[in-house]
């Protein structure tokens, strides 16, 4: 729980003071997200990383520096006073944000077409250390989810599905790829957008370098379906913005549908880790059902792109 005095605190380690409100900010699962405004009419976004240790929180901020040292719209912590991005406070992280007007990116042809343009110029700025050579969310929690659920008892169809199918994604992963540096995990809520445009990308945790075209399937995952049902005109919307800025190579379009079914199989299976293994939570317990159900779901990639 993040009070008032810790904001207190976080402001003044950035030398700031005369905090005037606090108000909680929606969006993300894990870590605490506060609108800090001030009494000389600035704002800030407080956030409490609970969920990451220093360690990775320093590496997810070097991710932000980067792109936004390469020209990608993005959010990059107030340097304290110290010359520090990251205040540590009872061993949790803390940083503190410029606040970035606007809200969660629109579902509409013209953001969407920016997202794709935004995107696209993100995979061709230059790989980093800090970016990790594989998903997080990719085998490693597939094998994860099936071998907790087994330990610890959890019968579920899903788990089923996992087991099956993890060995033949593996081995028919595409190896030959353009790379460059991903998101990861581009949903609505991790996008800031205003008037049409992207504002910000934001929330770098699940950022790596990988196949350009696994990132691309993943925002389709993320921004181009109604529920169950794909909304093709924001999937041509997307390449659209994309191609304007970088063009896809005939296998990277041959691939998208692969790509898009392990990315979808990727969301469900954190959102079964996080709901039903790690953090059990009856409200949210279903949430994977959402991307199962898309699995069996055509993909015909002609409906988009030539």
């Amino acid at each position: 729980m993040v009070t008032n005095a810790d904001a207190e605190w976080l402001i003044s380690r950035a030398g700031l003071e005369g905090l005037e409100s606090v108000t909680p900010l929606e969006g993300g699962w894990d870590n605490t997200n506060l609108h800090l405004q001030l009494e000389d009419g600035t704002s800030y976004v407080l956030k409490a990383w609970y969920a990451n240790t220093v360690e990775e929180v320093v590496r997810v901020v070097a991710r932000h520096i980067h792109l936004a040292e390469n020209g990608i719209q993005t959010t990059v912590p107030v340097i304290l006073t110290d010359g520090t991005y990251v205040a540590i406070k009872d061993g949790v992280a803390w940083t503190l944000l410029p606040y970035v007007g606007g809200g969660i990116l629109g579902l509409d042809e013209d953001s969407i077409r920016s997202l794709g343009e935004t995107q696209a110029r993100m995979h061709l700025i230059p790989a980093a250390d800090c970016f990790p050579p594989s998903y997080r969310m990719g085998f490693e929690l597939f094998e994860e989810v099936v071998s907790l659920s087994s330990r610890i008892g959890v019968s579920d169809p899903f788990v089923e599905i996992l087991s099956s199918q993890t060995a033949d994604i593996r081995s028919g992963f595409p190896s030959d790829l353009p790379i460059g540096v991903l998101h990861g995990d581009l949903f609505p809520d991790n996008v800031i957008g205003s008037g049409g445009q992207v504002s910000a990308i934001l929330d770098l945790e699940e950022a790596w370098i990988g196949p350009m075209a696994f990132d691309l399937a993943m925002a389709c995952v993320g921004f181009g379906w109604d529920g169950t049902v794909p909304a093709w005109e924001r999937w041509r919307a997307l390449f659209d913005g994309y191609q304007n800025v970088r063009r896809l190579t005939r296998d990277e379009i041959d691939s998208l549908p692969f790509l898009h079914h392990f990315a979808t199989l990727s969301i469900a299976a954190w959102r079964f880790w996080k709901h039903n293994l790690s953090e059990p939570d009856e409200l949210l317990a279903d949430r994977y059902l959402e991307m199962v159900d898309r699995l069996d779901v055509e993909i015909d990639i002609s409906e988009v792109i030539g």
